[in-house]
């Protein structure tokens, strides 16, 4: 039929439009297929071993460990990286004793305690005349083995009037030296050698005032009989 012949360049014209057909289906094809997913890393097997305890009766749930969280310490006193220091007492030692010389023994010991820091007693000597249980002075001096009446004495007392005119050094005075202070005792005293020890001495005669029992009246009495 002449109306249906599209002679050659037609037909190349159907050629090339069904070539790219073809190819755009294939495209189409290609890029709509299914993507598998990606696979994640295997992790690796564990193993619980129960206790044999648990074990031995079926059914019986393993035990369990509690964990305690962690006591937490008090906060220090002092500053960091300081250790409180243990007041303390100094006397010498002398006589029938086998470590004659200076002892350093803790606040509130005996003179039993300074003797048997100075090595005990000789051979044969006894302690006649010494008091054993009396508590130690610091700066004293124990003579071991003395003749009855010729014991060395306590630590010479100052005159309280030279008090008045000459104050007491916190930082040397010793016990008896501070008991002859207005209004203070064994007690108060032991406690102001016990601040100094521990704080390493007194910088200021304010500091007073952070002694156990002294409070303000006591410091406007004390504050012109000491110095530092």
């Amino acid at each position: 039929m002449p109306a249906l012949d599209i002679g050659r360049p037609g037909l190349r014209v159907l050629l090339v439009a069904g070539l790219l057909a073809l190819f755009a289906g294939g495209v189409y094809l290609w890029r709509s297929r299914p993507v598998p997913d990606p696979l994640l890393p295997l992790l690796p097997a564990t193993t619980t071993t129960l206790p044999a305890a648990a074990t031995a009766v079926a059914g019986t749930p393993a035990p369990t460990t509690a964990v305690l969280p962690p006591v937490a310490q008090p906060p220090s006193s002092g500053p960091v990286g300081v250790t409180p220091q243990t007041a303390q007492v100094v006397v010498h030692v002398t006589g029938k004793v086998r470590k004659p010389g200076l002892v350093t023994l803790p606040l509130g010991s005996r003179v039993a305690d300074a003797v048997t820091a100075a090595g005990g007693f000789r051979t044969g000597v006894t302690p006649t005349g010494l008091n054993l249980a009396r508590r130690l002075i610091d700066g004293e001096q124990i003579i071991v083995g003395a003749k009855a009446g010729t014991a060395a004495p306590p630590p010479a007392v100052p005159d309280p009037a030279a008090t008045t005119t000459e104050p007491l050094d916190l930082n040397t005075a010793t016990t008896g030296q501070l008991e002859t202070l207005p209004g203070v005792g064994e007690v108060l005293a032991t406690r102001i050698i016990e601040y100094r020890q521990t704080h390493g001495g007194f910088r200021s005669v304010d500091q007073l005032r952070e002694v156990t029992g002294i409070g303000e009246r006591k410091y406007a009495d004390l504050r012109t009989r000491v110095r530092v």
